[in-house]
C-alpha cells in the first residue's frame, strides 16, 4: 500500500470510528454528524482504492461516480451500489435545516457503512 493511499485508510477510520461514538453516546448523541461520517468513510475508502489503482478521480463527495470508476478494477462490488446510495445523501441533505437523522438512520448508516468497510478493507488484506 502507498503512503497516500495508507493516508487516505486512516482518515476513513477516523470517520468510522467518529460515526460510532457519536451514536453511541448516552448525553446528546449525534445522530445527523454520524451519517454525515458514515458517507465520509465510505468515501474516503473508494478513493483509497482508487489511489491504489492509480485511478484519477476529482474532488467529489458523490459516491456512485466514485463506485463507478472503481468498478473497472473491483467489480465485486456492485453489491455495495444501494448502500453508497442511501449514504450519499448524508453527505449535504443533514448538514442544514429541514432534514434530521434518528437513532434508526444511524444505526442503519453504520451498518451500510460497516459492510462497504469490509469490502474494501479486505481489499486490502487489512482485517475488518
Amino acid at each position: 500500500m502507498t503512503p497516500l493511499t495508507q493516508e487516505w485508510v486512516d482518515k476513513a477510520e477516523e470517520d468510522w470510528n467518529a460515526a460510532q461514538t457519536l451514536s453511541r453516546a448516552r448525553k446528546h448523541p449525534g445522530y445527523n454528524a454520524a451519517c454525515f461520517h458514515t458517507q465520509q468513510c465510505a468515501e474516503k475508502y473508494l478513493k483509497a482504492r482508487l489511489q491504489e489503482a492509480n485511478i484519477v478521480f476529482s474532488k467529489t463527495h458523490n459516491l456512485i461516480l466514485l463506485h463507478n470508476l472503481v468498478s473497472s478494477v473491483e467489480p465485486g462490488w456492485n453489491v455495495m451500489v444501494t448502500d453508497l446510495a442511501v449514504l450519499n445523501a448524508y453527505s449535504v441533505d443533514l448538514r442544514y435545516p429541514g432534514k434530521a437523522a434518528t437513532k434508526a438512520d444511524a444505526k442503519d448508516a453504520i451498518k451500510r457503512c460497516r459492510f462497504i468497510r469490509t469490502l474494501v478493507r479486505q481489499s486490502f488484506n487489512l482485517p475488518a
